[in-house]
């Protein structure tokens, strides 16, 4: 049997991302919703993640190490051009981690300024990654209209890990902090709405290539079970509030998923839209099959290692595991 050895590492570099997405989203999200918080709250919320933040984190390196083997062409093109989001990036991510560990140590105002330093690195890390899904978009194009969309791009991020984190906590805590959850939900469902919404309407404007799959009538028609789809998850998520712990979290992921099938749906077969697709930027079939005979064996334990991680560490978190 024979594979088409790019589209095999183009589905499991989409799905790396997507795990990604949604495992560190709703620790992202959770950090940003810190401030939001009392002292006590705050440990219980970081109790929520603890267990989870730094192995989530492993699907992002999954992602970028295929790009950068299975697609080398790319991956050097992509990266040179998101050299200073990527250093904004990571530079969020060392802080967060910084923070996670020293803000249990520190007392009277280090204590605040490590969590305001965890609010800080989550916050940039997530709007650095949406800044940089604005470019690519855009095909790298220089003008501030571009620019722009970029920046509403990794606003409407924020909005959508804030929800992912909301539902996460509505799902691993209880009491008067679920309470706030389940309000934080609210807001962060209208914030998703509305970034949506600017972003769909933005991004045919600036690729002519997004544009023409998405008005290319009939045959696009299917398309647009993805937006009804999303919102009736949307409806969902706000029903379920009060009413199930895990019905929320389970739709905003649903949101997340649809998402990123339309975001496939309108940028495949490119790896970099417009110029190069996943044919023309594949390394040698031969270097693709020794790496995805070692992917194959990495892969099971990498999924096995998470499953088991979050089923040792389900129920509700509390306070202490990580407080004070």
């Amino acid at each position: 049997m024979s594979f088409d050895l790019p589209l095999v590492f183009a589905l499991l570099m989409g799905a790396a991302v997507l795990a990604y997405v949604v495992l560190d989203g709703y620790d992202l999200g959770v950090g940003m919703l810190m401030p939001a918080a009392s002292d006590e709250e705050q440990d219980v919320m970081v109790a929520s993640i603890g267990p989870f933040w730094d192995a989530n984190e492993t699907w992002l390196v999954l992602g970028v190490g295929i790009l950068l083997i299975a697609f080398p062409a790319a991956h050097g093109y992509i990266l040179g051009e998101l050299y200073l989001p990527v250093a904004a990036m990571l530079v969020g991510l060392m802080l967060r981690g910084v923070a996670f560990e020293l803000r249990v140590k520190a007392v009277g105002w280090h204590a605040d300024l490590w969590n305001w330093l965890f609010w800080f690195g989550s916050f940039l890390a997530t709007f650095a990654q949406g800044f940089m899904l604005g470019r690519y978009l855009t095909a790298f194009l220089p003008g501030w209209g571009y620019f722009l969309f970029s920046l509403m791009v990794g606003a409407a991020l924020c909005g959508g890990y804030v929800l992912l984190g909301a539902t996460w906590l509505v799902l691993r805590t209880e009491g008067a902090l679920q309470k706030k959850a389940m309000a934080w939900t609210r807001w962060g469902l209208l914030w998703v709405a509305l970034g949506v919404a600017l972003v769909s309407l933005g991004t045919p404007m600036v690729s002519e290539l997004v544009y023409a799959r998405w008005f290319d009538f009939p045959e696009t028609l299917a398309l647009m079970l993805l937006p009804a789809a999303s919102a009736a998850a949307w409806a969902w998520v706000w029903r379920a509030l009060g009413r199930s712990d895990w019905q929320p979290f389970a739709g905003a992921v649903a949101i997340f998923v649809l998402a990123f099938a339309g975001l496939a749906y309108s940028v495949f077969p490119y790896v970099v839209l417009g110029w190069l697709t996943i044919w023309e930027a594949a390394a040698h079939p031969s270097a693709l099959k020794v790496v995805l005979a070692g992917a194959l064996i990495v892969l099971p334990f990498l999924v096995g290692y998470t499953v088991f991680a979050y089923r040792v560490f389900r129920g509700k978190a509390k306070a202490g595991l990580y407080g004070k």
